[in-house]
């Protein structure tokens, strides 16, 4: 075989791999580059046990911050909580049990962390489900709007005035490039009249938006600054509800191998949250919209002012807020 007729395939290989590699990279996105300490300063995280929660968890730690972890499973909590004290090579990290699915759950979470806490200078709304079948919190809210939305919703307001008095602070929440499909439904919010998993899921994540862009409001000249982000398409435990049938289940290993490509891992999807919790360059920001490492636009649907104070009064009175001190 002539040295002409290898020539070609191998060049052909070669420019696949290469082209896989560029769009592995391309993939993986923006990386915090602070190296900024947080010595002293108290970090909280929801849903701290797994994925980009455990990886900004491990991160903090390393900058010298106490973090605490709250997570729903007091197993796979105090589980992670040791994984990240060996990781991060800090005894500075500490589990609280928090069920953002029950409210009663929510203010025992807070009520202890206000007991024991002096500090709380970093809230970070990480946890979420994602396409999860049709079911019900609790107290009664669609599973989706409750967790990602109201449960996070209770649990900055009562953390709230200990996060002032610790300014300058941050509050994170986590949202997603999703929120485009989203569409605050005020005639059904809990979905009792038609149920879409992909669409409970976009209007929650909507939610976050909304939430954050009127807390930064209400917090203007308090110095604690709020953040929306998205961390990316992340390979993550996040993703365990889109196998539930068989017929996804046999789509999504289908799209696997190019979704393996495309998608971040759990270090690369942590680095926006690390990003808001420490970059100086958002230093006096407020209310504005991230993902890899930059500030992004948003679109018109979630910079609805009318919307998002409808939804923040809604919001309170789902959680029996309205109408008494927080």
């Amino acid at each position: 075989m002539s040295s002409s007729s290898l020539f070609y395939p191998a060049a052909a290989v070669g420019l696949t791999v290469i082209g896989l590699v560029a769009l592995r990279r391309y993939s993986a996105g923006g990386v915090c580059r602070s190296k900024k300490k947080l010595d002293g300063k108290t970090v909280i995280i929801t849903g701290a046990n797994t994925g980009i929660g455990l990886e900004t968890t491990i991160d903090l730690a390393c900058r010298n911050a106490r973090v605490v972890m709250a997570c729903r499973s007091e197993e796979r909590g105090r589980r992670a909580c040791t994984e990240a004290k060996q990781r991060s090579n800090s005894n500075n990290i500490v589990f609280y049990q928090l069920d953002l699915a029950d409210l009663e759950s929510v203010r025992r979470f807070a009520a202890e962390v206000l007991k024991h806490e002096p500090r709380i200078d970093i809230l970070l709304n990480n946890a979420g489900l994602m396409m999860c079948p049709y079911s019900k919190t609790k107290d009664g809210f669609e599973t989706q709007f409750g967790v990602n939305h109201l449960g996070h919703f209770l649990l900055t307001h009562l953390l709230l005035e200990r996060i002032k008095e610790c300014a300058p602070a941050r509050i994170i929440n986590v949202s997603s490039f999703l929120y485009a499909y989203g569409n605050i439904n005020f005639d059904d919010l809990m979905s009792e009249k038609s149920y879409s998993d992909f669409g409970a899921y976009a209007q929650s994540k909507l939610a976050n938006i909304l939430f954050t862009r009127v807390l930064a409001d209400r917090l203007e000249g308090t110095d604690v600054t709020t953040y929306s982000l998205h961390p990316g398409s992340v390979n993550s435990e996040l993703n365990r509800h889109l196998t539930s049938s068989l017929l996804t289940r046999i789509a999504y290993y289908l799209v696997y191998p190019f979704y393996w490509l495309t998608s971040k891992t759990t270090w690369e999807g942590a680095q926006t949250n690390i990003y808001c919790a420490v970059s100086e360059d958002l230093e006096g920001v407020s209310g504005r919209y991230y993902k890899d490492c930059a500030e992004a636009k948003l679109l018109p649907l979630a910079r609805d002012d009318a919307v998002a104070k409808k939804l923040w009064d809604v919001s309170e009175k789902l959680i029996g807020l309205s109408g008494r001190d927080e």
